[in-house]
């Protein structure tokens, strides 16, 4: 249970301004670190308007797994393609929005991961990230980035609880650099308001406190609650 002091009448209304006007809220981690979930839940809580990933419509995501070299452009592209075509929405709607994964992490994290352990060309790499900083110069950063860190051995047992036939084959060392990216990503994330949350240690799924700690955090960044 969460308790707020009185305010005076203008700060209340300049809180309530605040919380009419649309937001865009961003969910970023690596696989499997509870993205999905988490934007469920907040969704829920808030009536915000979720925006998912697309993975189940993903034409590449299963050749990906099979053949990191051969496919990972084409992967990039789509995820590129498809997080810009959401990117366009939210700034057309009048709903807050809160979206699981973020333009950035696919130009910041996956594509030079992929690039550095050999599994895409130098020349498509250059290709993908010219492309990619042409898109930013387009597109509005969220209103909050929420990061959801994990360490690899959460990020397995939550990939295997799932059980995603396309994920079997991920390889350890693969989800160890994401992690290296995720976490210099997020020390220099300056786009916007970051919110970092330890999956390790926040069992938002299991433990309504921990989720009730996040919501409270959500509310000084996005409200001014405290």
């Amino acid at each position: 249970m969460y308790f707020v002091s009185p305010l005076k009448a203008g700060s209340n209304q300049n809180i309530m301004a605040k919380a009419r006007k649309p937001k865009h809220v961003a969910i970023a981690g690596n696989i499997g670190a509870g993205k999905t979930t988490l934007t469920e839940m907040l969704s829920k809580h808030y009536k915000w308007i979720p925006q998912f990933e697309d993975v189940d419509q993903n034409p590449y995501l299963f050749d990906f797994y099979e053949d990191m070299p051969r496919w990972s452009f084409n992967l990039q592209i789509y995820f590129l393609n498809s997080r810009l075509n959401q990117l366009i929405e939210i700034s057309k709607g009048t709903e807050t929005i809160i979206q699981d994964r973020t333009i950035y992490e696919d130009a910041y994290i996956f594509a030079p991961n992929l690039h550095e352990m050999g599994l895409m060309s130098k020349r498509d790499f250059d290709n993908y990230f010219d492309f990619f900083q042409n898109l930013r110069q387009m597109v509005k950063p969220p209103d909050l980035m929420i990061y959801l860190q994990a360490s690899v051995p959460t990020l397995v047992g939550q990939i295997q609880k799932r059980g995603r036939e396309y994920e079997e084959n991920i390889r350890l060392d693969y989800l160890k650099r994401l992690n290296e990216y995720y976490n210099k990503w997020s020390e220099g994330y300056k786009e916007g308001p970051l919110l970092v949350i330890n999956v390790d240690k926040t069992k938002f799924v299991e433990n309504e406190e921990h989720l009730g700690e996040i919501i409270a955090k959500i509310d000084a960044e996005l409200y001014g609650l405290f």
